[in-house]
């Protein structure tokens, strides 16, 4: 099969959301058939049959890693693609980009607040995007989703990215941006003690130890909402092997984060700071674990959530067998993964307010 397929000359003239719209409306089946006849070559049974389709595409178009090596490219390719699939946003009585002076230095962050003249809680949000790519608007859909149906405050931070930045420095920054919020909790119109960390991918890996970090400090994270986080860059685990292909993240991305990201910054793989699965688990807050089951980095995740629990954590681990890493960023274009993140943010709150 060539890149003359019928879909794919589809794909090439109307555009990639306008085109995974469209599969996204085809039954499972035909999906399935498609993927099929687009020769996606890997075999996952139980693998959301849009995704197969949207990975065959990739494939087709020459696209077999997440980012790569032109860190400046990668940024702006990956821009590119959550915009070609951005649709009309979710509306939100309010959504403010505002300044945060830190001690670390000024940066930018979105805040959204669903009813502004309510007190709520707050969740500060670390974008994913392997640590060097990913921006306030490539999350700002799913902040929109969490905002609404959790009803919550999002407040989304755009830290600082390597190479250019150590872990060290876009781990203090995170940690000074929590601290603001704590500090302007008033003025926020947040409730006491009720601001949560959260994010994906590279940011689940930063708001975890943002977590470690602050416990036992007046600004302590209350609780944690990690979505397939990255924990561990010294171990492979069972999922590393059999989701290493064919998907949004490859053997070949992890890799090469963890020369960017960890080794260039002369950093031990299995420092805390980097892979907080070795690090202080005592006293942690209750911590609500996304997994996707066709995701190389599942293993660590599911392993970090026992050992939770094996330190007196309060923790819920769900599982999403038909998905794999990144599908927050689908809500846009999928029926599935937009229903996911709605149920995610609604678990969350109620498991947020459930008390020990």
């Amino acid at each position: 099969m060539n890149q003359t397929h019928p879909v794919m000359k589809y794909v090439q003239e109307k555009g990639q959301g306008f085109g995974a719209r469209m599969l996204n409306h085809m039954p499972g089946m035909a999906q399935e058939a498609l993927a099929k006849a687009l020769d996606y070559p890997y075999i996952y049974p139980d693998l959301d049959s849009f995704v197969k389709c949207l990975m065959a595409i990739q494939l087709k178009q020459g696209k077999s890693s997440f980012i790569h090596e032109d860190v400046a490219k990668a940024r702006v390719d990956f821009i590119q693609q959550m915009k070609a699939i951005q649709g009309k946003p979710t509306p939100l009585k309010m959504v403010e980009d505002i300044r945060l002076p830190l001690h670390s230095g000024t940066i930018m962050a979105r805040h959204y607040h669903p009813a502004p003249q309510k007190k709520l809680p707050m969740i500060m949000f670390y974008h994913g995007g392997a640590f060097m790519v990913g921006s306030l608007d490539t999350h700002d859909e799913f902040c929109r989703l969490l905002a609404v149906h959790a009803k919550v405050q999002v407040l989304s931070v755009a830290y600082p990215l390597t190479p250019e930045y150590s872990p060290l420095q876009i781990v203090q920054v995170c940690e000074d941006a929590l601290a603001w919020a704590h500090q302007n909790s008033k003025t926020l119109k947040i409730y006491k003690n009720r601001i949560a960390v959260a994010g994906d991918s590279a940011g689940g890996n930063l708001a975890t130890v943002v977590a470690q970090h602050s416990v036992g400090k007046s600004y302590a994270a209350r609780a944690q909402l990690l979505l397939y986080p990255v924990l561990d860059f010294k171990s492979r685990h069972p999922s590393f092997y059999a989701y290493k292909e064919g998907l949004v993240l490859s053997e070949e991305d992890v890799n090469l984060v963890s020369r960017l990201y960890v080794e260039n910054h002369q950093m031990a793989l299995d420092d805390p700071l980097v892979s907080p699965t070795y690090g202080n688990l005592k006293q942690l807050p209750p911590t609500y674990v996304i997994t996707a089951q066709h995701d190389l980095l599942h293993d660590e995740a599911s392993i970090y959530a026992h050992k939770l629990r094996q330190h007196g954590v309060r923790v819920y681990h769900k599982n999403y067998v038909d998905q794999t890493h990144g599908f927050i960023n689908l809500s846009p274009i999928s029926k599935r993964a937009k229903k996911y993140v709605i149920e995610i943010a609604r678990d969350f709150r109620k498991f947020w307010d459930k008390r020990n």
